[in-house]
């Protein structure tokens, strides 16, 4: 039955990698090509995220240069971008669209830590919800004498240990998300 804390723990681990993955998205004070992740591109008719049609570089520490793979996109790539929520206003050099981050005010800032606050609080909840699995898991077997007493108590302290050690992962991220958003 360890092998089900085990289970639980990866799956605990994969909530941290999405969490993290979903922190990248929100905006700091510098210019990161995950800011794009989320943007998709009508690529003839089909909607192709972004970074699967061009290359993302940052020339600048406020500044994404996009350069689309299929130059006759670039008209597309630079509308998508425009028309996403990001608040920015692409322009196209040449092959190259440019997109300046405008500086962040304190108001703004105070928005993505909410929106941070947020993200991680969907994690915790995820692995909250493995947990809660996990443990019924444990509690059936120990019902049906699949497993002892003693053994059943020993599997679900290491499963509150394992499940602290991910909640705890996803606080210390959120504590540095958020400073590197307040950052000035």
């Amino acid at each position: 039955m360890a092998s089900a804390i085990e289970a639980a723990g990866s799956q605990m681990g994969k909530s941290v990698e999405s969490t993290k993955e979903n922190f990248s998205g929100i905006r700091t004070g510098r210019a990161n090509p995950a800011l794009l992740n989320g943007i998709t591109v009508d690529y003839y008719g089909a909607p192709t995220p972004l970074k699967q049609m061009a290359t993302i570089g940052v020339p600048e520490p406020r500044t994404l240069a996009v350069t689309p793979f299929d130059q006759s996109q670039a008209a597309a790539v630079e509308k998508a971008i425009r028309d996403s929520d990001l608040g920015v206003n692409p322009n196209r050099d040449g092959n190259v669209i440019r997109v300046t981050l405008p500086e962040l005010t304190e108001d703004r800032r105070k928005d993505y830590v909410k929106l941070a606050k947020t993200k991680a609080e969907d994690g915790k909840v995820a692995i909250r919800n493995i947990r809660r699995k996990t443990k019924e898991s444990v509690e059936a077997q120990v019902k049906d004498g699949a497993l002892g007493e003693d053994e059943g108590d020993r599997l679900l302290k290491e499963l509150d240990v394992t499940t602290k050690k991910f909640s705890d992962e996803i606080d210390s991220l959120l504590a540095a998300k958020e400073k590197e958003i307040l950052e000035v």
